[in-house]
């Protein structure tokens, strides 16, 4: 073996068995020619899961997927070029929504840089601030110092991501041809040391603040809100600070509170009426998780801004986009409510009565969706899912609709979403890539949205994946029609309802997946009700218009009877 391949072969098995050992479980990889000596010995790899996806822009979505669903890290591979920029999408979702992935971009040597050698970008800080931190590796060496050296840095790249809040870091690896280690039995051949270990803990809250918190929210009318929450423990933790306290919980779909019966779940509709609003003004908010999806919750927040409003993030972000917070506490959120409901006294079951009869009202409206329309596709397909399943929803309107029809205490499924910059991009690779953690997973979102990302489907075909994906097809970007645009007849059709007259059967065709097109609402559960290996396309086809005069009528419904609901 030649110097330079010992080089090769030695480097990169140290950074990979540190990345092992740190924690990285899984890699996905984008083939390519430069990435080569990183690739093969991450297949050699003997606990390294690896998983192919020649898309390097649905690669990087699968391995956000992945990381959601496991909350691990995920190693993400491509070659030299644009191959790094397409991972840009995902590295900006795990950012926002707190996903650690260690993205590892191969690269030229310097000396090919900046002079027109072939697939050669610049790849310094490619992701910017987006990326929590970044490491341009050094050239591949076998010294003692050069080995312990990417030992330390694939632990720390491990660190770096999940230390809170979680996100994506990027390490950028330089290698000169020949690009060929040697790489078959590796792991077996050399005596690779344990790199660092690196240790952190939970934030414990200071006594005398939290008696400082508890004093100023000691009312009797108390909110609490959960949005997207990941950390286990947190919705059980919420529960019982509502239990002791009699305060209810809005609960985002995402929260994964609503299992929980007594959940507040008709709010988006409920919350459009302004004398409801008023009604139901509390005296203080506690909240929780991230921003909510729903617009509606967001401008009764903004209605109400002379109250207490406690924002409680252990990850120390600041999610508050309104500037409603008049408290920021970074701290364990499950530590909190424990510290909570030992100091906070019980209060009046009436204020929770009054949420819970309002609620109650409204939500026995948005249950008569029936028929072939959206609001009642969507409320079938909830009903159709397999307890225990995992669920993904696609942005625009699937996750308002999700808010809309996942009623409190009728399901147990867990709820994934990609609500960090909202994109309608790389939703089916994302659904892939938590499909892959072995979750039984239910996809569904738009026509728009699944043609963003049909490439994804090749995931499935290389690495033997199963999945359901229901297409709402309303030809076009129907979120667009409960906008101010959809007021601009001249123009809308062609610049916001963008009609494309796609059908996705010969996609599926195309990737070897199994279609049917849904025509009624018992067909939609037949199929839900099917277990087959592989990926399975629904497509229902349904009316924008028609769509949107439902959603208006139910939501005017329930607030008629929210209203007739106060006293």
């Amino acid at each position: 073996m030649s110097s330079h391949q010992d080089n090769m072969t030695h480097y990169n098995a140290h950074f990979i068995d540190s990345l092992v050992r740190s924690g990285v479980e899984n890699a996905v990889i984008s083939p390519g020619s430069r990435s080569t000596p990183m690739a093969l010995l991450m297949e050699e790899h003997p606990r390294l899961n690896t998983f192919i996806q020649v898309d390097e822009r649905s690669a990087g979505f699968f391995a956000l997927g992945l990381a959601k669903a496991t909350q691990k890290p995920v190693a993400l591979l491509c070659t030299s070029g644009t191959a790094a920029a397409n991972y840009m999408p995902a590295v900006a979702e795990a950012k926002i929504s707190r996903v650690p992935l260690i993205v590892l971009t191969s690269d030229r040597p310097h000396e090919l840089r900046d002079v027109g050698a072939p697939q050669t970008i610049d790849q310094l800080h490619l992701y910017g601030h987006t990326a929590k931190w970044f490491a341009e590796m050094a050239l591949p060496e076998a010294t003692e110092t050069a080995l312990q050296y990417v030992r330390t840095q694939g632990a720390r790249a491990v660190f770096e991501s999940v230390a809170a809040p979680s996100g994506p870091v990027h390490l950028n690896f330089p290698y000169r041809e020949p690009l060929l280690p040697d790489y078959d039995g590796i792991y077996e051949r050399i005596r690779i040391p344990a790199p660092v270990r690196l240790i952190s803990g939970k934030k414990v809250p200071d006594a005398i603040m939290m008696e400082d918190v508890a004093n100023e929210i000691q009312v009797e009318k108390g909110l609490i809100i959960a949005g997207e929450i990941v950390h286990s423990g947190v919705a059980a933790a919420i529960v019982s600070l509502s239990e002791k306290t009699g305060w209810p919980i809005v609960a985002d779909p995402l929260s994964q509170l609503r299992s929980h019966h007594e959940a507040i779940d008709s709010y988006d509709a409920f919350l459009r009426d302004d004398e409801v609003k008023d009604a139901l003004k509390p005296e203080a908010i506690v909240r929780f998780g991230a921003l909510p999806v729903s617009k509606s919750l967001m401008l009764f927040m903004k209605r109400h801004q002379d109250i207490p409003h406690i924002v409680v993030d252990s990850d120390g972000g600041w999610r508050d986009p309104a500037h409603l917070a008049t408290c920021m506490v970074s701290t364990d959120e499950a530590v909190f409510c424990r510290e909570m409901a030992e100091r906070l006294e019980a209060q009046s079951e009436s204020w929770n009565r009054l949420w819970q009869s309002v609620n109650k009202a409204a939500r026995a409206e948005m249950k008569r969706a029936n028929g072939m329309d959206e609001a009642a596709l969507f409320r079938r397909f909830l009903a159709a899912v397999p307890e225990g399943s995992s669920i993904f929803t696609g942005n625009s309107m699937p996750i308002r609709d999700l808010d809309s029809f996942l009623f409190a205490g009728e399901q147990t499924v867990r709820l994934h979403g990609n609500r960090g910059a909202n994109g309608i991009d790389g939703l089916v690779s994302t659904a892939l890539g938590i499909a892959a953690s072995g979750e039984k997973v239910y996809a569904v979102m738009g026509d728009l949205s699944f043609f963003h990302d049909v490439n994804g489907l090749l995931a499935a075909k290389m690495n033997g994946l199963s999945m359901t994906i229901l297409i709402m097809n309303n030809d076009g970007g129907g979120i667009f029609s409960y906008l101010p645009q959809s007021g601009e007849q001249k123009h809308f059709e062609r610049l916001f309802g963008t009609p494309s007259g796609l059908k996705f059967n010969h996609a599926a065709a195309l990737y070897g997946c199994h279609y049917v097109p849904v025509t009624s609402a018992a067909q939609l559960e037949k199929e839900l009700a099917e277990q087959r290996d592989g990926v399975v396309i629904l497509e229902a086809f349904t009316d924008r218009a028609q769509n949107t005069a439902i959603h208006r009528q139910l939501w005017q419904q329930a607030m008629e009877a929210a209203k007739k609901a106060l006293p």
